[in-house]
């Protein structure tokens, strides 16, 4: 069990995660052309913050603004792979303003590889890592009802909606209305939820998107 002041230590410096299939990643400056692949089609220009069109320009801004969130001890950005190389998407974990205890995951995956379930397995890996490794309580997950993918990844990966006000506003040009989702890690944290491995380094002593 990890005790309260434990939740405020930093992201490790490398993360690697392995559950249900995957293998979660560091982005590293090769994947910058699987990134523009990846990233620059019209689900993820809908209903994510990402720049549209996503291009070589834009991709070396995105891995630059991770890394720095991760120095910066915001947040965490991971590829999704399937075989521990080729980026099939991301999933991203960052820390709320609100509260220490719960952090935000969010996703995006390639439309060339949808329909695997590729999001959730993601979601789940990341919450067990959130859960026993840094000692999270819960995680939230913020999704348009008009993005009717998203929604079915936080039903199937265990988030229940909550009664918390809805976030509106324009971007791109569409109005966005994003709902809060909400999972209780409290029992992975117990050491009751799946199984994974992580393997990390940690130093010394940052919405979710189209599944």
């Amino acid at each position: 069990m990890t005790a309260p002041d434990e939740i405020a230590n930093r992201f490790p410096s490398h993360i690697r995660l392995s559950g249900l299939g995957l293998h979660l990643r560091e982005w590293t400056d090769d994947d910058l052309p699987a990134m523009v692949a990846l990233f620059d089609e019209p689900q993820v220009a809908r209903w994510t913050p990402l720049r549209s069109p996503f291009d070589a320009d834009a991709a070396r801004e995105y891995l630059s603004r991770a890394r720095a969130a991760r120095a910066a001890d915001r947040g965490v950005q991971l590829a999704v792979t399937d075989d521990g190389h080729r980026a099939r998407g991301e999933v991203l974990l960052f820390r709320t303003a609100d509260d220490d205890g719960v952090a935000e995951v969010a996703y995006a995956i390639g439309a060339r590889y949808r329909g695997r379930r590729l999001a959730v397995r993601a979601v789940e890996v990341m919450a067990g890592y959130a859960a026993t490794s840094l000692g999270m309580r819960g995680l939230v997950l913020r999704a348009d009802p008009a993005n009717g993918a998203s929604v079915a990844v936080a039903r199937a990966a265990g988030f229940h909606l909550t009664d918390a006000e809805p976030v509106t506003f324009e971007r791109k040009g569409d109005r966005i209305t994003l709902l809060t989702w909400r999972r209780d890690l409290r029992q992975e944290s117990a050491g009751t939820g799946r199984r994974y491995t992580a393997h990390d380094q940690r130093t010394p002593r940052g919405d979710a998107a189209a599944p």
